[in-house]
């Protein structure tokens, strides 16, 4: 990995930082616009893996993550930070009820918001340069349009969640929102009130999630690495989960754990977890698709 010798300084790096964006959007544009005839045609072919792959993919994430965390090591504090945000925007709205729900549908979008993480891996895996600006080069790639689009689809899954979240505690615990965390706490630990919304908001939230899983587990690497459409994309990420079953939940399951794992304390674990699922989902795809 190459690194500039010549430190910049906040204006030069900000003026460096938005001529790659225009240069991303500008690119994204065309990309959105591209003639059915330039997309990639081959047959998308599934292989079957298993536990050791998972586990594979993941000691490569955190390999990848070791070798480039001083490109990507930004972009993980982007989501513990945005969590923080989120996390004190529902106490000052009295909206504590949505602090756990928030937090765990960052599940939902985390496949579009790691797009640049893949890209950093796929770069790795080339023996290429990897730095932003290459990385933002992934909002730009030749399947940019489907990318977006499948980004916009789980960003409604996620308000989907938020909304039914809500109507789960409006009908349970509800409809005025609690005085404070410790009591909110407490009514959900020690009323039958509070254990029956967690109980079904974790059982609608698994659903959430399988959902999710089925759609995006493979979609956004493969749209970076190859020119498909978002429905052959979506179809043979579906195809993984069910050629899979047992392998692709269990991942599912890994991931959920290590968000949650990286959400103690204060969500600053994610500054790690997010990049090396990031990076260990591109080796997953590797893995997966042929």
């Amino acid at each position: 990995m190459m690194h500039d010798d010549h430190i910049r300084n906040p204006v030069e790096m900000g003026a460096a930082y938005l001529g790659d964006a225009a240069h991303a959007m500008s690119a994204a544009g065309h990309a959105m616009r591209r003639p059915v005839e330039e997309l990639d045609d081959a047959p998308i072919e599934i292989r079957p893996i298993g536990l050791g792959d998972l586990f594979a993919a993941l000691r490569e994430g955190f390999d990848d993550f070791l070798n480039l965390r001083t490109d990507v090591l930004a972009i993980g504090l982007i989501y513990p930070l945005a969590g923080l945000v989120l996390a004190q925007a529902t106490l000052h709205a009295s909206l504590v009820p949505l602090i756990f729900p928030l937090v765990a549908g960052f599940a939902l979008v985390g496949p579009f918001a790691a797009l640049g993480l893949y890209e950093a891996s796929r770069r790795r895996e080339r023996g290429e340069e990897v730095k932003w600006s290459n990385v933002m080069d992934a909002f730009a790639s030749p399947s940019a349009g489907a990318i977006w689009s499948l980004g916009l689809i789980l960003g409604a899954v996620f308000v989907a969640w938020i909304a039914t979240a809500w109507l789960i505690y409006s009908a349970t615990m509800g409809p005025e929102a609690p005085d404070s965390v410790q009591g909110f706490l407490r009514d959900v630990l020690t009323t039958r009130e509070g254990q029956l919304m967690a109980v079904v908001g974790c059982a609608i939230g698994a659903l959430f999630a399988v959902l999710t899983l089925c759609v995006s587990a493979l979609s956004f690497p493969l749209l970076l690495d190859r020119k498909v459409r978002l429905g052959d994309a979506v179809a043979a990420s579906t195809e993984a989960v069910r050629e899979n079953p047992v392998v692709m939940l269990a991942w599912g399951a890994i991931v959920a754990g290590l968000l949650v794992l990286g959400s103690l304390p204060l969500l600053l674990g994610l500054i790690v977890v997010m990049p090396v699922l990031g990076h260990a989902t591109w080796r997953l795809y590797r893995r997966a698709v042929k």
